[in-house]
């Protein structure tokens, strides 16, 4: 049973807190990317410096998110929450101040750390207030804070480099990372302890960390020799080690007898690490089509790519409501049927291929994920007991940056293959398509796997269960 006390924040206001939270992580991952050569040519930072900055935010969200969930169900989502708020917001803050690149990235790895912990508990806290049956409609608002995240980031971004300097992309997310934090002090009272009195497993979240950290830097430097391919087995290795870790004790930080013996909650974090992984190279692959292939400018590229996250942000709340009426499993699978038909189509794509194809494209993958993203976090949330959201919520997300990372080792490996190392230029458009083909076939091989994981998972008397003890848990 749940541990919670009574709370005086409205419905309404934890949506806005936890959305405000949830835009801003994806919000200064797409931002600050537009910013690197601003800040590279201020810092006078090499490609390594700047490649750190970008590096060390995905590895801190990466590291933490896992072992701030279950240190969240052991001493207090909110707890860790306001830590994450005061944390995010300081080196935010700090971000902007920085007077050199060392600097920079130290703080950069803080805001990581930050967002980690607000990701981890912001959605364990939402299933914590919001009734079952209202939980897909506030879902999908949160989903939407997200894709809008994404889609501002490199418009507004642009717009500060260019009029007021990039340190202003910080000093602008502040008074809404404020705003959350007094929120979260002044008007929510409650606390929610699903696993108080339980142990906290530091030598499995060691195991972990160390693991993965192997895991991110040797799929990032794999071109770079042998020593990172070993670093990458070690890092495998170490994660089933983990794994096997986990298992054997009696309060993990991973629940592996959750994931084993649950069978709509393993399906669910799989069909989430499977269509990240093969959905989230488009943008890489379209970024450079768009601009080195077709010849568009940067600004033109990114009014294209816009497109996706738009629609994913517009359609993500209706298909939280829709979550709400329907089994959110099928839902989602459709959604992952309709992304697997837009990779089938990137497939096809050529150099002379129409501007409006591409669109096409990118209409149907956001759509796509508009419909799977939501729905499918509301079957993970309703999946499991109250006892173990900050679990379910720190893994959903872990599963989000593990398929991200599967999609970019899959690129790099693609593109070494076949282009050595060029850079993509008019010349090597052709032997850039080739690879981009290849590399969209593997993902659209994904996407169908996920259709089926995701398909797994739609047992209606286990559905029926499930939808059941949501009811009785509100």
């Amino acid at each position: 049973m749940e541990n919670k006390t009574e709370q005086s924040l409205s419905p309404g206001l934890t949506i806005f807190v936890v959305s405000a939270v949830q835009f801003l992580a994806p919000f200064m991952m797409s931002a600050v990317g537009v910013a690197l050569p601003a800040i590279g040519q201020e810092f006078s930072a090499g490609a390594v410096g700047l490649g750190l900055v970008e590096m060390v935010y995905i590895l801190a969200v990466a590291l933490i998110m896992l072992p701030a969930g279950r240190i969240a169900d052991i001493h207090g989502r909110k707890k860790v929450f306001v830590a994450g708020a005061i944390l995010l917001t300081l080196a935010t803050l700090l971000l902007g101040l920085s007077p050199t690149i060392q600097i920079f990235i130290l703080f950069r790895f803080l805001q990581g750390a930050g967002a980690a912990m607000v990701t981890a508990t912001s959605v364990a806290i939402l299933s914590s207030v919001i009734p079952p049956g209202k939980r897909g409609r506030a879902m999908g608002i949160v989903v939407a804070a997200v894709y809008a995240g994404l889609s501002a980031g490199p418009t507004l971004a642009g717009f500060m480099v260019t009029y007021m300097g990039w340190r202003w992309i910080f000093f602008s997310a502040l008074p809404m990372e404020i705003a959350a934090l007094i929120l979260t002090l002044t008007r929510l009272k409650g606390e929610w302890k699903g696993a108080e009195g339980k142990s906290f497993d530091w030598v499995g979240s060691l195991i972990y960390m160390a693991a993965l950290f192997a895991v991110i830097f040797g799929v990032t430097h794999l071109k770079d020799g042998s020593a990172y391919t070993r670093l990458l087995a070690g890092g495998i290795a170490g994660m089933i080690f983990f794994v096997a870790w986990e298992s054997k004790i009696t309060s993990p930080i991973l629940n592996v007898k959750l994931i084993f013996n649950n069978r709509v909650f393993a399906m669910s974090n799989a069909a989430t690490l499977i269509n990240y992984a093969a959905s989230f190279g488009v943008t890489f692959f379209f970024s450079l089509y768009l601009q080195q292939v077709k010849g568009f400018s940067a600004q033109t590229a990114g009014f294209i790519l816009i497109v996706q996250p738009l629609l994913q942000a517009f359609l993500s709340p209706i298909s939280g409501k829709f979550a709400d009426i329907f089994p959110p499993a099928r839902i989602a699978t459709f959604g992952m049927g309709l992304c697997a038909v837009a990779l089938a189509m990137c497939t096809t794509i050529q150099v002379e291929t129409p501007i409006y194809q591409i669109l096409i494209i990118l209409s149907l993958l956001g759509i796509g994920f508009a419909f799977f993203s939501s729905p499918n976090m509301t079957t993970v949330m309703g999946s499991v007991d109250p006892k173990d959201y900050g679990i379910a919520s720190s893994l959903i997300a872990t599963m989000r940056t593990v398929g991200m990372l599967t999609a970019m080792t899959v690129i790099t490996i693609i593109l070494t293959i076949f282009m050595d190392d060029a850079p993509v230029t008019p010349d090597t458009a052709k032997a850039f398509v080739n690879a981009m083909g290849t590399g969209f076939s593997i993902f659209c091989g994904l996407s169908i796997l996920g259709i089926l994981c995701s398909m797994g998972r739609m047992d209606k008397k286990k559905t029926a269960s499930i939808k059941c003890n949501s009811k009785n848990r509100g």
